[in-house]
């Protein structure tokens, strides 16, 4: 058994992996908890699967070379606006050909027929 890569402090199987697997997130943060899982772990299926239809891209390459090597995830506040609306700020840190980066983000998410979905997000510099 292993940490999961979302920072939660618990298990894979007990935290991220039971999304990956089927479960549906509880709320916003815990979905964009498990997308970043699926980022590190290149899981396409399930980052398109849990992308709003409005927004989803027709693929996500992620196999693809360079790839990126996913290093730690904040999420810096996670707000909810109604039963079906919610915006989380994450920073996410990887690296690329050796290269340092940050991924600050505002996302916002959409629950549509009992499932959280990402919509989109407005990056900070």
């Amino acid at each position: 058994m292993s940490a999961c890569p979302c920072g939660s402090g618990r298990l894979l199987e007990q935290c991220c992996g039971r999304y990956h697997a089927g479960e549906a997130a509880p709320d916003a943060e815990a979905l964009m908890r498990s997308r970043y899982s699926a980022y590190v772990f290149g899981l396409e299926d399930y980052l398109r699967a849990t992308w709003h239809p409005s927004t989803r891209p027709a693929a996500l390459d992620l196999h693809t070379p360079p790839l990126p090597q996913w290093r730690g995830l904040e999420v810096k506040a996670h707000h909810p606006q109604d039963a079906t609306h919610a915006t989380v700020e994450f920073v996410a840190r990887y690296k690329l050909n050796g290269r340092a980066f940050r991924l600050h983000e505002t996302s916002r998410f959409e629950k549509v027929d009992g499932r959280w979905l990402y919509v989109d997000g407005v990056q900070h510099e």
